[in-house]
C-alpha cells in the first residue's frame, strides 16, 4: 500500500472518528482537511515524500472555491425552497387536507394510514423538508390512529416513513445539491426533478399497496373505525377545496421548471411567494410566524452551507493528496463489470447511511464516485436517482436515522423506540424494492426527462 492510499484512508478514518466523538460535521470536515494539508506539506518539505500535493494548489485556492459556492445562483434555490416548506407547514394546509381525507377514507380498513400516505405525498411535493413533514404527520395522525386501535408499529412506521418522501419527490433540496455536485448538464436540476417524480410517486403507491394488503390479511392491524362521519357531497367538496391549494403550488413550481418558463432558482421564488400567500389566505400569517419561518430558514441554510464549506476543504485536500486517483483505482479495480461496480457503490452508500446524514454523503462521496461511474458509460440521471433512493433510506436506518428522532419527539407515551424500529422495517424494505425496480428498469428514472428535454 502506497503513501497516497494510507493518507486517504487515514483522512476518512479521522473524519469518522471525530463524528463518533460528537464533533459537528462541518468542523470535523474542515479540521481533518486542514490537518492533513499540514501533514502533506511536512511530508514533502522534510521527508521528501513522493506526493503531488502543494499548499498553494489546495489551501491557497480555497477562497476562490468557497466564493464560487456561495455565489452560485443555483444555491439561491435552497433557502427559498426551505422557506416555502416551513411556511406551508405554518399555513395549516396539511391539517385541513388530513381532516378532509379522513372523512372520505376513514371508513375503510387502513383508511387512516392511507390518508397519511396521500397527505405525505402532497407535502413531499410542496415542502421537501423531511423534519417538518415527519413531525407534522406524526402530530396529526398518531393520536387518531391510536384511538382507532391501529397496530402501533404500523401507525408510527407509516407516519415516519412517508415523511421521508420529501427528500426525493421534487422540489427536493437534496436533488438541488446533487445537481450542483454532479456538475454536468446531463444531470441538471430540471432533469433530476423529472427523473425523481415517477420513482417518488411509485414509492407512495407501494406504501398504500402494502397498507391495503397488510390490513386485509390481518384484520386487527388497521381496523375500520366503529363510528365515523357519513360520506356525503359536502365531504367530497371539502376534500376538493383542501387539495387545490397544494396542487396549485406544485404545478406552479414544477410546471414553470418543466416547461422552461422559469429556472430552478426563479421557480423557488414562485414557491416561496405562493406559500406566503397561502399562509396569508388561511389567516395564519403574522409577524411571529414570519419571524420564526425566517429564523428556521436561515438556521437550516447556514447548517447546509457550513457543511458545504467544510466538505470543500476536505475534498480539496483529498484531491491534492491523490484521493481521486486512489478511489478511481479502487472502484475500477473491483472484479466486477459495470453493473457490479454500480451495485457496490450503492451498497456502500446504503451502509454509510447508517452513520452519516445525506448531506455529508452527497457533498463528499458523490463527487468522488460520479466521474468514475460516468466514465463507465452509466446514464447520469439514472445514477443520480439510484443514489437519491439509496440516500432516502438513511433517514430510517439507525443509529443516525434522523426521521426516527423526529417522530420520537411527537409520539404518544405508549409508543416506544422498539415500536418505531419495528414499524420502519417494512418501509425500508419497500424503499430497497423501489431502488431495485429503478435499477432493473432504467426508464422509470429516464423516460420523463427524455420526453421533456429530449434524449435517446
Amino acid at each position: 500500500m502506497g503513501l497516497e492510499e494510507i493518507l486517504v484512508i487515514a483522512m476518512f478514518a479521522s473524519f469518522m472518528g471525530l463524528l463518533l466523538l460528537g464533533f459537528p460535521v462541518a468542523w470535523a470536515l474542515a479540521g481533518v482537511g486542514l490537518l492533513f494539508a499540514v501533514i502533506g506539506s511536512v511530508l514533502i518539505q522534510y521527508f521528501d515524500a513522493d506526493l503531488w500535493f502543494t499548499w498553494a494548489g489546495t489551501i491557497g485556492v480555497l477562497d476562490a472555491r468557497i466564493y464560487g459556492i456561495v455565489a452560485n445562483e443555483l444555491m439561491v434555490a435552497l433557502p427559498l425552497f426551505i422557506f416555502m416548506g416551513i411556511m406551508l407547514d405554518r399555513s395549516g394546509i396539511a391539517e385541513k387536507l388530513m381532516h378532509s381525507l379522513v372523512r372520505v377514507l376513514g371508513p375503510l380498513r387502513g383508511g387512516y394510514a392511507i390518508t397519511v400516505v396521500v397527505v405525505g405525498i402532497l407535502l413531499a411535493a410542496s415542502t421537501g423538508i423531511v423534519g417538518a413533514s415527519v413531525v407534522l404527520l406524526g402530530m396529526l395522525s398518531l393520536g387518531p390512529m391510536m384511538q382507532a386501535q391501529y397496530n402501533k408499529p404500523l401507525a408510527v412506521g407509516t407516519a415516519c416513513s412517508v415523511g421521508t418522501l420529501g427528500i426525493l419527490v421534487p422540489p427536493s433540496i437534496m436533488l438541488v445539491l446533487m445537481a450542483d455536485r454532479l456538475g454536468t448538464s446531463e444531470a441538471s436540476v430540471g432533469k433530476l426533478f423529472m427523473g425523481a417524480l415517477i420513482p417518488g410517486l411509485m414509492l407512495g403507491a407501494m406504501y398504500i399497496l402494502y397498507i391495503v394488503i397488510a390490513s386485509w390479511l390481518k384484520k386487527d392491524l388497521a381496523p375500520a373505525p366503529k363510528h365515523h362521519d357519513r360520506l356525503d357531497g359536502r365531504a367530497v367538496w371539502d376534500l376538493f377545496l383542501s387539495v387545490v391549494p397544494p396542487l396549485a403550488l406544485i404545478i406552479a413550481v414544477l410546471g414553470s421548471i418543466f416547461f422552461g418558463i422559469a429556472t430552478t432558482t426563479e421557480a423557488s421564488g414562485v414557491g416561496a411567494a405562493g406559500a406566503l400567500l397561502m399562509a396569508l389566505l388561511s389567516r395564519r400569517l403574522n409577524m411571529t410566524v414570519l419571524k420564526d419561518a425566517l429564523y428556521q430558514t436561515s438556521r437550516t441554510t447556514a447548517f447546509i452551507f457550513g457543511i458545504f464549506i467544510g466538505a470543500t476543504v476536505f475534498a480539496a485536500v483529498l484531491r491534492g493528496l491523490g484521493g481521486d486517483d486512489v478511489i478511481r483505482a479502487a472502484i475500477t479495480g473491483l472484479p466486477f463489470g459495470t453493473t457490479g461496480i454500480l451495485l457496490t457503490i450503492l451498497l456502500v452508500t446504503f451502509l454509510l447511511g447508517f452513520f452519516l446524514d445525506w448531506v455529508e454523503i452527497t457533498l463528499i462521496i458523490l463527487p468522488l464516485v460520479a466521474p468514475v461511474v460516468f466514465s463507465l458509460g452509466v446514464e447520469p440521471v439514472w445514477f443520480a436517482i439510484l443514489f437519491a433512493l439509496c440516500l432516502q433510506t438513511s433517514f430510517l436506518t439507525p443509529p443516525v436515522g434522523f426521521a426516527l428522532f423526529y417522530i420520537k419527539g411527537v409520539c404518544p407515551p405508549e409508543i416506544t423506540t422498539r415500536h418505531i424500529y419495528l414499524g420502519v422495517l417494512p418501509f425500508i424494505a419497500l424503499q430497497l424494492l423501489g431502488l431495485a425496480l429503478v435499477f432493473w428498469f432504467e426508464p422509470l428514472a429516464t423516460w420523463l426527462p427524455n420526453e421533456i428535454y429530449g434524449g435517446p
